[in-house]
């Protein structure tokens, strides 16, 4: 039998992180289209509100039911704006490992969300998915994601060479891919000791902007 994540929402003091719905179609087209999720991910661009709606009703449902991973909205509880999206891929249930991404809209960097939805997600999985390690990779020249990783307290494993498609906008306006190097980081249900406690301390999870 194939286990599978639940449909689930998690809460934090300033988000909600919810499974993803047709009416975030809009809002996910246009965060996918910024310039800096481009430039780190494989998202194809340009980013249509039919490719969005694709993802919504095929794609991330299919990865749940498959066992494979989850996909969550990231939205602000006030206003219920979504401001970004955290996945979780490649899951291995008899280790209990998956690995964890993030993207954070351009309206909504500088905020720490990233960071707070991720650590979110974290302790969810270490609590009550009884999972025992979460993988995060980070480009080698994506310092902010970097940040994120070190800031929930994850732990530098080493470097994938020359394993990561990175991209550069060419003078004509098209995209160019460019190889560089993976940073590989890994949390451990320990290394979560201290860390809500350090974003805190921090400034309210407000010391750097955040995308993937």
């Amino acid at each position: 039998m194939t286990s599978t994540f639940p449909n689930i929402s998690i809460s934090t003091e300033r988000l909600v992180l919810r499974p993803l719905d047709e009416d975030d179609a809009p809002a996910l087209a246009a965060m996918m289209n910024d310039e800096q999720v481009a430039a780190w991910t494989d998202v194809p661009q340009p980013f249509t509100e039919e490719a969005a709606l694709r993802w919504i009703g095929g794609h991330a449902p299919a990865e749940r039911t498959a066992g494979r991973g989850l996909d969550l909205a990231v939205t602000e509880f006030l206003t219920q704006r979504l401001v970004g999206i955290v996945q979780l891929s490649k899951t291995n249930w008899h280790v209990r490992a998956t690995e964890l991404s993030y993207i954070i809209a351009p309206w909504a960097r500088g905020e720490g969300y990233a960071s707070e939805a991720a650590l979110a997600t974290a302790q969810w999985l270490f609590g009550d998915q009884e999972f025992e390690r979460i993988e995060l990779r980070t480009a080698a020249g994506n310092t902010a994601s970097q940040q994120v990783a070190q800031k929930i307290g994850c732990i530098s494993e080493g470097v994938l060479r020359n394993a990561c498609i990175a991209h550069v906008r060419a003078e004509d306006g098209t995209w160019t891919d460019v190889r560089t190097d993976f940073i590989v980081w890994s949390l451990l249900p320990e290394d979560l000791d201290g860390a809500e406690e350090e974003l805190a301390d921090s400034g309210g999870y407000r010391s750097f902007p955040d995308w993937n």
